[in-house]
């Protein structure tokens, strides 16, 4: 059988099945007679450097996600569903099954493809999603299912979209990614990186834009990553249960008072939503702009020489992590304080083992290194 590319044969897709979010739980939201009211993100009381990464990939997708490992209770998933709601809304192609940017028209599905020559596009807002796989997604659930038979012989409506189409330009959070198999995850993160999710049955392919915010929770004490995809996703911290009395405290006082009136514990954090929301719009609009000088390069470099990492792409999270940082604080150039924040996020899990060593990052040396 010869290739066939049934991109420009199918007719607009209809009565796509839709996604369903994973029912919430009381550790992230609680469930009114109207509406669902997520916990604020801002009211999260510690997890900084987990809130950290994820504001630098809302800034900025590019950077290529982040895997927040840690223990259970330790409001994983209550920060990336509150993260949500505090981004900007974007411009989608009205109708749009994959949520096409109507100003990017190189970017466009098929079915975008068709309103354009028809010249129907209409524009509307669609708010940030946080779009769950569920550990036991099957690859076609994910990537999207193909009738070969109806493609081959009819030449009609032949792919079925998966979650990867309505991740596009959404959060995709994959709790427990540790479970996952490894060939959804292999197909995740080549999605994640060339921003295409593409489907080949037997000589038949179709593809669609796919750029998403990967997300990954975890705890290790169920399993590991293979090292192989661990080095593919960006960012790595560690959340642990805080310690601290005072906090631990203020996390159980928190949580009663948002269980006994959750929008009168919303209001009470409206102002600091309000203002990290402007220090996110902010940011978006400066990291491409902030300078990198020749300096920074050198100091990145020779922090990856140090550390014992494999190949080049730490040296370019780096970069790109300490850049989007820059912007996040306003600056207009990457400075060593800028560096070492993304350094402690690339660096952990990219350490060459050795037989029998436990990996180990120092902080105390990072510090030292650079300012040298």
């Amino acid at each position: 059988m010869g290739n066939i590319d049934i991109h420009g044969n199918i007719r607009e897709i209809a009565g796509i099945e839709k996604i369903e979010e994973s029912k919430p739980t009381m550790k992230a939201s609680i469930e009114t007679k109207t509406h669902r009211v997520l916990y604020p993100f801002t009211a999260i009381v510690g997890q900084e450097k987990m809130k950290r990464a994820l504001i630098l990939n809302a800034i900025n997708p590019s950077i290529g996600g982040v895997l927040i490992r840690g223990q259970k209770g330790t409001a994983k998933s209550t920060a990336v569903r509150g993260l949500a709601e505090i981004l900007p809304e974007f411009d989608v192609v009205s109708g749009c099954t994959y949520n096409c940017d109507p100003h990017d028209e190189e970017k466009f599905c098929w079915e975008c493809q068709i309103r354009k020559k028809e010249r129907n596009i209409t524009t509307k807002k669609h708010p940030m999603k946080v779009i769950d796989l569920p550990v036991g997604a099957t690859e076609d659930r994910v990537v999207g299912s193909l009738d070969i038979e109806k493609a081959v012989t009819e030449g009609i409506k032949a792919y079925e979209p998966g979650i990867l189409a309505q991740a596009n330009r959404n959060i995709l959070y994959v709790d427990e990614i540790n479970l996952l198999d490894d060939f959804v995850v292999d197909a995740l993160l080549d999605a994640a990186a060339m921003g295409i999710n593409t489907v080949e049955r037997e000589g038949v392919s179709v593809s669609h834009p796919s750029n998403f915010i990967i997300i990954g929770s975890m705890n290790p004490e169920e399993g590991e990553l293979r090292p192989q995809l661990l080095d593919r996703i960006a960012l790595q911290v560690e959340v642990i249960g805080i310690q601290d009395i005072e906090q631990r405290v203020e996390i159980v006082e928190r949580r009663n008072r948002f269980n006994e009136n959750p929008e009168g514990f919303r209001r009470e954090f409206d102002q600091e939503q309000d203002r990290l929301h402007a220090r996110i719009v902010k940011g978006q609009q400066l990291f491409s702009s902030v300078v990198t000088t020749r300096d920074n390069l050198q100091t990145i470099a020779q922090i990856c020489v140090e550390f014992n990492v494999d190949g080049h792409r730490a040296d370019i999270m780096i970069e790109r992590t300490a850049r989007t940082n820059a912007g996040f604080e306003g600056r207009d150039r990457v400075i060593n304080e800028d560096i070492v924040e993304a350094a402690e996020m690339v660096l952990p899990h990219r350490m060459r083992k050795r037989p029998f060593e436990e990996e180990e990052f120092s902080v105390e040396q990072l510090r030292r290194l650079v300012d040298k």
